[in-house]
């Protein structure tokens, strides 16, 4: 069913007047089962001209009560099992004044444009910034477990093939640390960034769902075995939520990022729409020519400059920064250039029928974004004063997002249909080949250290986390434990070297404390240290068991014990089921002790 409202004479407290006659089924409405009032969107009619000559007025936002006789709310969602409050709302012949309208009657069928300028603005904020907080938290917390988990009596944070995942959630975090700070203080200045906010949107949710699976590879069986002991798992199945709400992602990008900027934010071609529909034909001729010939020397001053560029590895473009950086402000001159020239193309040899080539305009949105998110790094690393020590993140995360574009682009010419034109493009794209690479295993390992390692760039890159050190924070407590390692760090290497002298029999740490302190290998107060720190690794390396009837009864439909009548807010009785209350469940915990190796 269209959601709908009718203009129509109805009773409103005692009084005919007229108003709008509502009836709608939507399902997914974020906060709906609470709401105490409904944003609503429909179709608006006025077959009876009461409101003006038009019978159709077209999508019309309204604030609809939700006490009001025919709306119904209250049934929740269930999504993925997560305690997020979303579900749907249904109203019946629901009658409320013009008033009700936003913005008055006179903003009848103008609601389109206020849920694009709401959504432009909320789209940058909301799911990005809960993108950030989840990797901001997922970095701090894989980090320090990577250092206090250890295999072959070694940190699993020394394991390249590990060291790989957490330098994929450290720049991947810091990539949305980036968009997120400088996106939203272009809100702030008053800006409605409809195309950045879609590319937040999309490329935030992505790169979170990358950041959860990479740690919950790096926390192993500590992150699937549910339980209160596991704070990863929950995030983890509510990954795909992000995804899917505001907007699914897999449109977003095949239509939305490029397709919804690619006609308003070119130079000439939107001035060219517009004197061909001019009804002046003398003025719109004028102004078309004008457009064009513009259009054409910007097309060639592309061409030129895309070549030059990609000739001299973009060397000697002007960047207004002589600093470490400097480079990479010359790179996304490059591609920006390249991505204009490709773009012209695409446009001029496919017209309309781009936006059916959903593939090459995922493409090139892709290159858009890359080039977005890169700058939004360099003016994130700026904001932040410019520290030497966050410089591994930085690189890791420009290169990384060049590279894609750099890939982006060939997967483009590769897949253009104008066989003729794509060979051309490459000529001036690629003359040198695809020389971009990607981030080098050193600086690979310099992120690692850095998210491995007490200090700033650490507590910088999850300063939103919530890390204060009390029981039931796992974020604080894993911290507590890193700083206890690296203090004790020469205290476990005197136990392997007395280990590997014979001094010790034992090869879990557990005992060695206590032979090293017989053998006087370490100090009492030093063996005290050691065994609190232990017991607190122990602690977080913990998973929850639970016994067989616990999780029977906890996953068993419970049995009707009484039902009731409940009179709704249409009149209609519904049936209620009232749910047994069940014992609640106990968890036990369980800790592998580290490997004797």
């Amino acid at each position: 069913m269209i959601d709908n409202g009718v203009v129509c004479k109805g009773n409103w407290n005692g009084k005919t007047i007229t108003g709008i006659r509502l009836n709608w089924d939507k399902r997914y409405i974020t906060l709906a089962p609470v709401a105490t009032v409904l944003g609503l969107a429909f179709k608006l009619y006025d077959p009876e001209h009461l409101i003006g000559d038009k019978d159709e007025y077209g999508i019309t936002a309204a604030l609809i009560p939700t006490n009001i006789p025919g709306v119904e709310v209250g049934r929740r969602h269930h999504p993925l099992t997560i305690a997020f409050q979303n579900g749907p709302t249904s109203g019946k012949d629901v009658f409320v004044p013009l008033d009700y309208i936003i913005g008055g009657p006179e903003m009848a069928g103008k609601g389109w444009k206020m849920l694009v300028e709401l959504l432009s603005v909320g789209r940058a904020i909301t799911l990005p910034s809960t993108s950030a907080g989840g990797g901001q938290a997922a970095s701090y917390a894989t980090g320090a477990y990577a250092v206090i988990r250890k295999q072959f009596n070694t940190s699993i944070a020394n394991f390249e093939g590990v060291g790989e995942a957490l330098t994929r959630i450290a720049g991947h975090t810091y990539i949305m640390n980036a968009a997120v700070a400088v996106t939203a203080g272009a809100i702030d200045q008053g800006e409605k960034p409809a195309v950045p906010s879609a590319i937040l949107k999309y490329h935030c949710t992505e790169l979170s769902r990358k950041v959860a699976n990479d740690a919950m590879d790096v926390h192993g069986g500590k992150g699937v075995m549910m339980g209160p002991n596991n704070y990863l798992g929950r995030a983890f199945m509510a990954t795909p939520i992000a995804i899917t709400v505001e907007g699914a992602n897999i449109l977003t990008r095949s239509l939305i990022i490029y397709g919804q900027g690619a006609i308003r934010c070119h130079p000439f071609v939107l001035k060219e729409l517009h004197a061909a529909s001019d009804d002046d034909l003398d003025r719109g001729l004028v102004e078309f020519d004008a457009a064009l010939f513009g259009h054409i020397g910007y097309a060639i001053s592309n061409m030129a400059r895309s070549f030059f560029l990609a000739l001299t590895h973009a060397k000697f473009s002007r960047v207004p920064l002589n600093t470490p950086t400097r480079r990479y402000y010359q790179n996304i001159n490059r591609y920006s250039a390249a991505f204009a020239l490709a773009s012209d193309f695409a446009m001029l040899s496919l017209g309309g029928a781009l936006k059916k080539k959903e593939l090459l305009s995922a493409r090139l949105g892709d290159i858009l974004s890359s080039m977005y998110l890169a700058s939004t790094v360099l003016k994130h690393f700026e904001n932040q004063g410019r520290r030497a020590t966050d410089l591994p993140l930085v690189e890791w995360s420009v290169r990384t997002l060049m590279y894609q574009a750099q890939e982006a682009l060939h997967a483009f010419l590769r897949n253009f249909p104008n066989r003729w034109v794509a060979a051309l493009l490459r000529v001036f794209i690629f003359p040198r080949g695809r020389t971009y690479s990607a981030p080098s295993d050193e600086i690979s390992r310099k992120v690692v250290e850095l998210i491995t390692t007490p200090g700033e760039a650490r507590e910088r890159l999850s300063q939103l986390a919530y890390k204060t050190l009390e029981p039931g924070n796992p974020l604080g407590l894993l911290q507590e434990a890193l700083e206890l390692a690296t203090e004790y760090a020469p205290i476990e290497r005197r136990l392997r070297q007395a280990r590997r002298e014979g001094l010790l029999s034992s090869d879990y740490l557990g005992e060695q404390i206590g032979e090293a302190e017989k053998a006087q290998v370490i100090s009492k107060a030093e063996a005290r240290n050691m065994r609190s720190y232990h017991n607190k690794v122990l602690a977080l390396l913990a998973v929850d068991d639970f016994a067989p009837d616990e999780l029977s009864r906890n996953t068993r439909k419970p049995e009707p014990a009484a039902t009731k009548p409940m009179q709704s807010k249409t009149g209609v009785k519904k049936t209620v089921v009232a749910k047994k209350s069940s014992k609640k469940k106990t968890a036990r915990k369980t800790s592998k002790s580290q490997e004797k190796a």
